[in-house]
Parts: structure tokens; C-alpha cells; sequence
């Protein structure tokens, strides 16, 4: 069954960020004209479309515990709505130029900010929103930041820091209430866009992996602050790099235009499990332009482009039957999906779905 392709009215409306809500079916999907829309993939419908700022929304991220969907955007200010009614509750500037990233803490009450001014903040709301916490040290734009999702006291930093050409700066990782980096993880050659902690238990817990203006994806051993895999095989800066969330998988998107337009690569990481070797194990293409975000909950990966959404369902080859039979079931429903099965050593299934006017 073919998938139709709904893009957008205007060329700026491309996605620049996409946040899964951990347990219903929402997405909340930034754009760069201002305006976050809310929206169920599994009916695919907008809950709330809003009208943020007059630009780019760079962040925008769920707080489920307080009900809040929070965002950051390039007028330099933090804003926090309630997810059921779309009502923007309480709005600050929290940076001295653009907001690039945010990340909540998995149990303590704040958020962390990062920006343009070289800045990552922490902000409590239990104390108005007040600033916490200035963490310094780096010398250019902070592009993403990463809580541990094993560890919850520390989080890693990704930067365009590169004031040393023989040593740039990869990733940086700090612990929560110390404003100094705790260390450097060194070998991109460019600037890094971002970073993502292995979330999966098993024989390699200190994984993380980031992307960078190289073109590289670079998988390290942040307890040996060792480099042990570069994956190579983009042909742009690398935007975004996520770990799936149950499979030893690595999602990896770029800025490639042309033939290689949109194209995000699913790498294999078996290795993460003890046996078996990195190695690239599929490469969609949703014709949608250049991809800018990727999000993974569960068995669900949803990827940002120039033109549009898409979320993706990965699941192994045992649970391919259950869930094909679940899809025909709701064909006329879902009007634009499509089944792609690849064949590897190791099988996924790939359904997708694009969000008409994300």
C-alpha cells in the first residue's frame, strides 16, 4: 500500500523538534514558524495547534507528572503550556539567545536549557521557575543536552565548540549542581549538533553516541572516555542521533539534499549486547527534505524533515504477524501508511505513518 506524502503550506514550516508523550499517543512537534502543534498519531489529528512565538521553536518537550508541554524557541524564551487545554501558564526569558535544547529531569522538579549564549541552565519549577544552577564551559553555541537515564545525577552536553582544531570538543559530561564539566570526550573534527545516552540494561551500560557537523556518528565508553565505533556513511552534518528504545539500534538523521534528501539511517548495535558488530542496517528516505529531529519511545521512532512528520514502528521479526494483523484491520483508517519489510541478518519491520500538516 503506497503512502501519500501531505506537505506543508510554506517552505519555513519545516520541523525542528518532536517529543513522544510517554503514555498516550501524543506527539508534540515544533516548527520553525512559531508554532508547536500537539497531535494523535494514532488518529492522526491535532489535539491543540499553538502559536508559541513569531519564531522557530527549537524545543518543545512533555512534563507528563505536572501535565505541561514546555518550549524553547529562538525569541530566547521558555514557555510552559497545559497539554489539555493548550494554555500557556507561565512564560520567561531564560537565555541571552536562541533556546536549542531542554531536558526534564526523570524525577527531580526541573528542566535544563541549553543556547546560543554557551550557556546550559537549570530552572526548578517548585521554586517559581527560579535558575538553579549556571553550568559554563563551553566556548561556542550548546546544541543538545542528554539527562542519564541511568544515572540521573549527570547529563552530556553536545557543541559547536571548536577553539582547538587538533582537539575539538565532542561531548561533554557534567554532574547535576556542579557548574564545571566533570570531563570531555575529544575526536569529532567539527562542530556536534547531538548526543544520546544507551538507555537498554545489559553488558554495556556507559554507551552514549553523538553527531556532528563531520558527518560522523561516534559511539562512546564514557567510563573509559574512549571512542570504541565511528559509523560512517552520512554525506552532511549529522542533525540528530537517537538509541531506539527496546533495540540494540542506533537512528541517525543528516542534513543530505538531493537524491539523498531525508535520509536517516538505522544503524545495527548488537554489539551493545555482547555479540555480533556495528553495521548500517537500513536507510529510509520519506521524501520529505532534509531530516532535522528524531524521537524514539518503545517500538516508535518519529523523524522531523523540512516537510513534514513521520512516525515509524521498529519491532523484531517475532512480533511481525501480530502487529501486520493489527494494521490490515485499521486500513481504511489510516490513510497514509505503508509496510517496509527489509531482509537482514538480523529482520525489522518498519511501518510508517505521515502526520498530514504536522
Amino acid at each position: 500500500m503506497e503512502s501519500s506524502r501531505v506537505f506543508f503550506a510554506a517552505s519555513d514550516d519545516r520541523v525542528k523538534s518532536v517529543d513522544f508523550h510517554p503514555t498516550e499517543p501524543l506527539i508534540a512537534i515544533g516548527l520553525m514558524n512559531g508554532v508547536v502543534n500537539v497531535r494523535n498519531y494514532e488518529e492522526d489529528k491535532i489535539v491543540h495547534s499553538i502559536k508559541v512565538c513569531t519564531s522557530p521553536v527549537r524545543a518543545a518537550v512533555f512534563i507528563v507528572r505536572k501535565g505541561w508541554l514546555v518550549t524553547g524557541s529562538d525569541d530566547k524564551f521558555v514557555r510552559v503550556f497545559e497539554i489539555t487545554t493548550g494554555k500557556v501558564i507561565k512564560e520567561f526569558e531564560a537565555h541571552a539567545d536562541f533556546i536549542r535544547s531542554i531536558a526534564v529531569h526523570p524525577t527531580q522538579s526541573f528542566i535544563l536549557t541549553a543556547g546560543d549564549d554557551k550557556l546550559i541552565k537549570q530552572w526548578n519549577w517548585d521554586k517559581d521557575w527560579a535558575v538553579e544552577q549556571i553550568y559554563e564551559g563551553h566556548s561556542h553555541y550548546v546544541m543538545q543536552i542528554a539527562i542519564n537515564p541511568k544515572e540521573s545525577d549527570s547529563f552530556a552536553s553536545a557543541s559547536l565548540d571548536n577553539s582547538v582544531k587538533a582537539r575539538p570538543i565532542s561531548s561533554v559530561i557534567w554532574k547535576i549542581g556542579t557548574a564545571a564539566p566533570s570531563f570531555t570526550l575529544e575526536g569529532h573534527t567539527k562542530g556536534v549538533n547531538c548526543v544520546s545516552y544507551y538507555p537498554v540494561a545489559g553488558k554495556r551500560q556507559s554507551i552514549l553516541v553523538s553527531g556532528s557537523d563531520d558527518q560522523l556518528v561516534k559511539v562512546w565508553d564514557y567510563d573509559t572516555k574512549q571512542c570504541i565505533k565511528t559509523l560512517e556513511g552520512h554525506s552532511a552534518n549529522v542533525t540528530s542521533v537517537r538509541f531506539h528504545s527496546t533495540l540494540p539500534l542506533i537512528i541517525s538523521s543528516a542534513e543530505e539534499q538531493g537524491e539523498k534528501a531525508g535520509a536517516v539511517r538505522i544503524w545495527n548495535a548488537e554489539l551493545l549486547l555482547g555479540s555480533g558488530s556495528y553495521r548500517l542496517e537500513s536507510t529510509i528516505n520519506d521524501d520529505l527534505g532534509r531530516a532535522w529531529c528524531v524521537a524514539a519511545l518503545n517500538d516508535t521512532v518519529a523523524v522531523g524533515y523540512d516537510k513534514g512528520c513521520v512516525v515509524h514502528t521498529i519491532k523484531k521479526k517475532t512480533d511481525v504477524v501480530r502487529r501486520i494483523e493489527g494494521f490490515i484491520g485499521k486500513e481504511d483508517s489510516m490513510r497514509s501508511s505503508r509496510i517496509m519489510i527489509f531482509f537482514f541478518d538480523t529482520i525489522f519491520v518498519i511501518f510508517n505513518k505521515t502526520l498530514n500538516n504536522a
